[in-house]
């Protein structure tokens, strides 16, 4: 399944992503064969979207439904968005739902940690959370049912992911502003810091690169006969004259769903932007590459998507190959030839934006310094006070040995062993001789046996 980033109808670029008929290049009369594409899956690229995983996993399980899969097929884009496609849920298989229901709980029990996270890197105290009503601030998701997933939390998912997706390509643009402005900012510091005639050196060198950077071939306006047939010839390796829109449509549509995503349109820019960016040169912003990818596509889709579901159908191709600015554009302006985008008001801005910041990171940088240094003099402080706990400690442990001896106990060696003194061993040995002599002594006076056999007399 190929899952677009970007598609705002999401649920759309589910419908067909593992069929795909081949192109036959060499025009063989023969018939397409429809490919099942098991081992190999494309790479879906993150849509920046914090649920992100949970919209990928509802869209797999909800494809996984035949009944869901069919409605999903024949659904136009006014189904999509106003949520009559939704009530199809109740139609579903009983495991598809208990599978919703299981990713739902998942999906709220994520939600809380984050929720803690949150309060915890704050330092809020709330002994009493109330997850109802923090969860309201989630709007892809029903937050007074926690526990199933209902025909209201697809519907939420849809729209929430439409409107959120929809200002992807501002916050692009918004983003590379801001890259633009540091970029510059920068700049001006750097050359700053130097003298006159290191600054002036300085200045010559930036301007001779970007001299260098706009010494380009010519760039073909996207989405133009002259900017296609290059891709024909250069990247499929086709006759530029043998040119046919039809088979160049299902040639790039790579996941064969019948429609042109807005990746598969980037990826036809490719050769343009190389004539301009090479990552290898020193003039060369691969940042400004993008952000002209992103120019190329936002062209191609105004003058080429006519229901505004940002995808191109076949349909839609063809007729913009019928128009006057298919085979006559305009002259494509690249980044280098239009305005700045930002004025020196917004750099002024963003410039005090920044040393705000700076401050602010400065305050934290002092106040870390200062609980560092607390934190130092009170691990001295604790270390004194174990030091002196240890000394009184050995201090007791001596005075208990020394009144050991007056205590009628034997004294201990320096290894605890007892120590006996000279007089204590006499008067042992003394007590120990005395039962002796008095047990020799009974001997000596008891009397002495008669002898024995002596006569008797009469």
């Amino acid at each position: 399944m190929n899952l677009n980033p970007r598609w705002l109808l999401l649920l759309l670029s589910v419908s067909a992503g593992v069929w795909s008929v081949p192109i036959d290049r060499n025009g063989d009369a023969k018939e397409a064969q429809p490919v099942v594409e098991e081992d190999k899956q494309e790479e879906n690229v993150d849509t920046g979207l914090y649920y992100d995983r949970y919209l990928r996993e509802v869209i797999e399980v909800l494809e996984t439904d035949p009944h869901f899969r069919e409605k999903l097929q024949t659904a136009n884009t006014e189904d999509i968005k106003n949520g009559r496609l939704s009530k199809e849920l109740d139609l579903v298989g009983h495991h598809v739902r208990t599978r919703l229901d299981e990713l739902k709980r998942q999906e709220v029990s994520r939600l809380r940690m984050l929720l803690k996270a949150k309060l915890d890197s704050t330092n809020t105290q709330s002994l009493q959370m109330d997850h109802a009503s923090l969860l309201k601030q989630f709007e892809h998701l029903d937050p007074h049912n926690q526990n199933t997933f209902e025909a209201k939390d697809l519907e939420l998912l849809i729209s929430t992911a439409t409107k959120d997706l929809e200002n992807y390509d501002a916050e692009r643009h918004e983003e590379f502003k801001r890259y633009e402005m540091l970029k510059e900012h920068e700049r001006r510091e750097y050359l700053k810091g130097l003298d006159q005639e290191k600054r002036e050196r300085e200045e010559k060198r930036l301007q001779d690169l970007k001299e260098k950077h706009r010494q380009h071939p010519k760039v073909n306006a996207p989405g133009s006969v002259a900017q296609l047939r290059e891709v024909w010839e250069e990247t499929d390796g086709l006759d530029p004259q043998e040119f046919n829109p039809k088979t160049f449509f299902k040639l790039h549509d790579t996941n064969g769903d019948g429609v042109l995503d807005e990746q598969e349109l980037e990826a036809l820019f490719t050769k343009e932007l190389e004539k301009v960016y090479d990552p290898k040169n020193e003039e060369d912003d691969m940042m400004e590459m993008e952000e002209e990818r992103l120019r190329m596509r936002e062209h191609v889709m105004k003058n080429v998507d006519i229901n505004k579901d940002r995808l191109v159908n076949l349909e839609e191709f063809l007729r913009s190959t019928e128009k006057k600015e298919f085979n006559n554009p305009k002259e494509w302006e690249t980044l280098d030839d239009t305005k700045p985008v930002y004025t020196e008001a917004e750099l002024q801005r963003f410039e005090v934006e920044l040393r705000d910041k700076e401050e602010e990171l400065n305050r934290r940088a002092e106040s870390l310094r200062q609980e560092q240094e607390l934190l130092r003099e009170r691990g001295k402080a604790l270390e004194a006070q174990r030091r002196e706990y240890q000394q009184a400690v050995l201090e007791m442990s001596q005075r208990q040995k020394d009144q050991q001896p007056a205590e009628g106990q034997p004294p201990t060696g320096p290894n605890g062993e007892l120590q006996f003194h000279q007089d204590t061993k006499k008067l042992e040995d003394q007590e120990v001789k005395a039962p002796v002599e008095q047990a020799a002594d009974v001997q000596v006076n008891l009397p002495a046996e008669p002898p024995q056999n002596l006569p008797s007399h009469t």
